[in-house]
């Protein structure tokens, strides 16, 4: 197919040089022209601007800072909307607003062109190696039909929903990512101003439950289903630890804030009378601030990940 590219920085410069290895014909624009020089060298053209880009073009993609430069691009003058027609894709792989990619659609939808949002998460190296999730919300059967070129780009693109889901899924992705990295700062240096070895601190702690497995694979065992009964670890032992962990900062004057906001959380909980049920149930306490309910099935993460 004829593909189009635009943005050829960190993460878009190596995506499109991988679809150009996987047979794919493109068509590139970039601010900065000299971006282009691998792409055009592997056999790509150059357009003048994004209109342009969407009138030599099948499928069109974009690759950029943000939701400014997504809109100038998508919406803008000489930007896409000016040249994409009926039966045309356009696919966002920025991280970008969820509220904007359903405009976009809003706005192209009327005309026949298909628009899907496709954020990836994997870095500058899974971007070079082409191992690299992509995040996809739109018409699913849209997505099947552009999954051959998905797969040139990344090893996991996965439909993830409506309009705007992918967006979502990226978000929710990198903002657990940087609490965790918070979390993660606060109670390293509580243990190094306690005495240990950062690097043997590290190579424990890696060892334990939390090192072994995925902080999203935790997900499933109780928050997803609904279930703390029986537990796995009980909340007056979880929250136990947390006062312990907390009395430490105290001690070595380490600022806890995240450790001190999770262990009111879990206090509450107890307070609830829920101190013999799982340690995860405290998690529920946002649900009902949030007014929403997280809840599957077992069999249905299991038929998931089977699949």
């Amino acid at each position: 197919m004829k593909i189009g590219f635009i943005g050829l920085g960190t993460m878009g410069g190596p995506i499109a040089l991988n679809a150009i290895r996987g047979g794919h014909r493109l068509v590139v624009h970039d601010i900065r022209r000299e971006s282009a020089t691998p792409h055009l060298e592997m056999g790509a053209e150059w357009a003048d601007s994004p209109r342009e880009v969407a009138q030599r073009s099948e499928i069109v993609f974009t690759s950029l800072p943000g939701p400014v430069e997504v809109e100038a691009v998508a919406l803008g003058e000489d930007g896409l909307h000016e040249g994409l027609t009926s039966g045309k894709v356009y696919l966002d792989l920025s991280t970008s607003s969820p509220d904007l990619i359903r405009e976009v659609h809003a706005r192209l939808a009327p005309r026949g062109v298909h628009v899907l949002d496709a954020p990836v998460s994997g870095g500058p190296e899974g971007a070079r190696t082409g191992r690299l999730a992509i995040w996809v919300g739109g018409d699913r059967d849209v997505f099947e039909r552009v999954r051959p070129v998905l797969d040139s780009m990344g090893d996991q693109p996965y439909y993830v929903g409506p309009i705007g889901a992918g967006a979502v899924a990226k978000l929710v992705h990198n903002c657990a990512g940087y609490i965790i990295q918070a979390g993660l700062a606060e109670v390293f240096t509580m243990g190094v101003k306690a005495g240990v070895d950062p690097l043997e601190l590290w190579l424990a702690v890696r060892q334990g439950a939390q090192g072994r497995r995925g902080a999203f694979e935790r997900l499933a065992d109780h928050f997803l289903i609904d279930s703390y009964d029986p537990p796995d670890f009980a909340l007056r032992l979880a929250r136990k630890d947390m006062d312990l962990a907390c009395q430490v900062g105290r001690q070595y004057d380490v600022p806890m804030k995240l450790a001190n906001l999770a262990l009111a959380e879990m206090t509450e909980a107890l307070n609830r009378g829920w101190g013999g049920r799982d340690s995860r149930v405290a998690m529920t306490l946002q649900e009902e601030r949030a007014g929403v309910k997280v809840d599957t099935t077992p069999q249905a993460i299991r038929e998931a990940l089977e699949g």
